[in-house]
């Protein structure tokens, strides 16, 4: 069993930062995959970012320059920072953990407003 806990979500303003935080416990493998996706009323959940235990990332292009996903394995711990926040990075967003076997968790999500 895996169990994920995100924080750091809030309203900010365009141009501002946020950091979000997510802490996994449970059957944490360290050679999985752990990511950020999100999801804005009437869209589908996308990926934002993701990251393996090699250090190796992905991002969306949408946020590439903007956001950096990092890792601590001692402390089984995703980080996103979001810099740059523009109105249409308004969503919820989730935190995945990914096994070696391909199964996929997910964190209850943090609201991510970013308005004037």
């Amino acid at each position: 069993q895996v169990q994920l806990v995100e924080s750091g979500g809030g309203l900010v303003q365009p141009g501002g930062s946020l950091r979000l935080s997510c802490a996994a416990s449970g059957s944490i493998f360290t050679i999985g995959s752990m990511g950020w996706y999100r999801q804005a009323p009437g869209k589908q959940r996308e990926l934002v970012a993701r990251i393996i235990n090699a250090g190796d990332t992905n991002y969306a292009d949408s946020v590439k320059g903007r956001f950096t996903i990092s890792r601590d394995n001692a402390k089984n711990t995703v980080y996103l920072q979001m810099n740059s926040l523009k109105p249409e990075d308004t969503a919820v967003y989730y935190c995945n953990y990914r096994n070696p076997w391909g199964n996929d968790y997910w964190g209850q999500g943090t609201q991510v407003t970013v308005s004037s």
